[in-house]
């Protein structure tokens, strides 16, 4: 794992720590909460994009090419962003990409 890698994973394990921050505050239906947890899923995306695709191959049962392709989504046709989608992402796809991107990091070991 490169340098990069483990700067970008430690990124996304960051970004979902903030949604969860969020949550924390309100629900989706605040839409200064709604606003936040979208920008997170953008540096989610980002960050994904930037892994190297062999890394992200260890892991397959994570849809990795969704996950970036949902931070194109979010960033430029961010009328269209559905509350459902949104829920259903934090709710059911972030603690598996939580758990996949720290095994990344484990195997890895130390920095």
């Amino acid at each position: 794992m490169t340098r990069r890698d483990r700067q970008r994973l430690d990124d996304v394990l960051a970004a979902i720590d903030a949604i969860a921050e969020h949550l924390g505050r309100g629900d989706l239906h605040d839409g200064l909460v709604f606003d936040a947890v979208r920008v997170r899923l953008i540096e989610v995306g980002e960050a994904v994009k930037a892994i190297s695709s062999d890394l992200l191959a260890t892991e397959p049962e994570i849809p990795w090419a969704q996950v970036a392709a949902m931070r194109d989504r979010l960033a430029h046709r961010y009328f269209d962003t559905s509350h459902a989608i949104l829920a259903a992402t934090v709710e059911g796809d972030l603690p598996q990409l939580q758990a996949a991107a720290r095994r990344l990091l484990q195997r890895a070991g130390p920095a």
